[in-house]
């Protein structure tokens, strides 16, 4: 059985809407309710809840954080997914891709344009797509969306098109 860590960061893909508030925000993890409805025998994923929030609000700090618990995790030899906002998604993983040069485990950057469980939400295909991209990948660190892998230097987020697109790619 191989071992895939999924560490939650929030974003988009983790938001709840308020009925008090009225609005959309991140509350609470809601990942393992999602990975409980995928069927994956030969996994065992192990989810490690690091933060839940809005990729706007992601600082260098954050993405230490982020850095420590990846570290944490390398020596396991283990895949790992990191669910992200997908306004900074790029930023965090060329942290990533800087810090960490001698990867050994491919690491997957995924999130969603609309909250999981919402209706049309992308949130559950980029998950499953994640889950299976690390399973193939050579080591290092990518982007993964709407069936679409990226290495994570060579691409944009084109907020025009609402996607992910190679770098030099994006709308005008």
């Amino acid at each position: 059985m191989m071992v895939i860590y999924v560490v939650t960061t929030g974003g988009t893909i983790e938001k709840a809407y308020s009925e008090q508030k009225g609005t959309v925000a991140n509350l609470d993890s809601k990942i393992d309710r999602y990975l409980r409805l995928l069927r994956l025998p030969d996994s065992g994923v192990r989810i490690v809840q690091l933060m839940n929030i809005d990729s706007l609000e992601m600082t260098d700090s954050g993405r230490v954080q982020i850095l420590g618990t990846v570290k944490a995790l390398l020596p396991e030899q283990a895949p790992i997914v990191i669910t992200h906002g997908t306004d900074t998604m790029i930023q965090t993983g060329l942290y990533l891709q800087r810090a960490l040069p001698e990867l050994k485990v491919p690491i997957v950057l995924t999130g969603a344009m609309t909250p999981l469980g919402f209706e049309g939400s992308d949130g559950l295909q980029n998950l499953t797509e994640s889950l299976f991209a690390v399973r193939i990948l050579a080591p290092g660190v990518y982007v993964v969306m709407h069936g679409q892998l990226f290495p994570v230097d060579r691409v944009k987020k084109d907020h025009t098109l609402a996607r992910f697109v190679p770098t030099g790619q994006e709308s005008a």
